[in-house]
């Protein structure tokens, strides 16, 4: 049985632990806020936009021409698909970012056995770390951008990777990243943006709008879908970050449980020696009393 000191010492280890985590699970409490109200917004403005291409579509829809824009041509059998892995910068939030790494890996398998060459583009220390170990070749790697999510970088992001699929070095491209659905569950997504499905922006609504679009129905059109890939892009992004605080506040709430049955049963452990040690010294005095008669 480990002596007294031993165990007082872990007692005090494990004390030291419950503190840290306990202050973890505030401190990505705090910031959880921060991103959930970050992200209610950003997804307003991105269900403005959807409205506007909507309108848009129907608009062209109805020309002689019809809807035929490089954004939404579909290619049934892609050869090449880009996949963006959004996983965090930290650890310590429990499953966050296996799920992600786990559902990348299963679209990985699904293109690759249909005979298509999937090209990793991958955001986030912990998957760049992880497919470096796995030897997998990656298109892009970006750190720090998972921790402090910027609009302007996540454009830069997207655009280059939209140039690839304009250009013809890519027919489909697919972000993966783990979403917050509540403080307590978080739901792996995955959004097929390029080509984007033209049934996503088909509206059965009658457009009131007297607004003339200038110059005209294509540009805005395409000036719009860059500004909604970008948008969704920065949402995958800040919808990441708030799931992310909340797995780890949930991760350390549970690690501040399991220290305090810790320190209880140590301090059983304590106090059962300490009991051991006691009657050990009382047999020792009797026994040397008995002697010396």
């Amino acid at each position: 049985m480990a002596s007294l000191k031993d165990i007082q010492r872990k007692i005090k280890s494990v004390k030291g632990t419950e503190k840290t985590t306990r202050a973890m699970k505030l401190v990505s409490s705090a910031k959880l806020k921060r991103a959930e109200q970050v992200a209610k917004a950003s997804k307003a403005y991105a269900l403005k936009i959807t409205e506007m291409i909507e309108e848009i579509s129907a608009n062209l829809a109805k020309s002689t021409e019809g809807l035929d824009h490089p954004y939404f041509k579909s290619v049934k059998s892609p050869k090449v698909v880009d996949i963006v892995a959004v996983t965090s910068d930290k650890g310590l939030c429990g499953g966050f970012n296996s799920q992600t790494l786990k559902e990348v890996g299963n679209i990985m398998s699904e293109y690759e056995s249909k005979g298509a060459k999937v090209r990793l583009r991958v955001i986030g220390k912990k998957a760049v770390a992880y497919y470096k170990f796995q030897q997998r070749e990656m298109e892009n790697q970006i750190d720090g951008l998972s921790s402090a999510p910027s609009y302007d970088k996540a454009a830069d992001f997207i655009k280059e990777v939209t140039e690839s699929y304009l250009n013809g070095e890519t027919d489909k491209v697919v972000i993966v990243h783990n979403g917050y659905v509540n403080m307590i569950t978080q739901e792996v997504r995955v959004d097929n943006i390029l080509p984007l499905d033209p049934d996503e922006f088909k509206s059965d609504s009658v457009s009131t709008s007297e607004l003339e679009m200038e110059p005209d129905d294509d540009s805005l059109m395409e000036a719009l879908i860059n500004r909604y890939l970008e948008y969704t892009m920065y949402y995958a992004l800040i919808d990441s970050l708030a799931a992310e605080h909340g797995a780890r506040m949930q991760a350390m709430d549970a690690a501040t449980n399991n220290a305090k049955e810790m320190v209880k049963s140590l301090t059983v452990a304590y106090n059962k020696a300490r009991q051991e040690a006691i009657t050990t010294e009382l047999i020792e005095i009797i026994s040397g009393v008995e002697s010396m008669k």
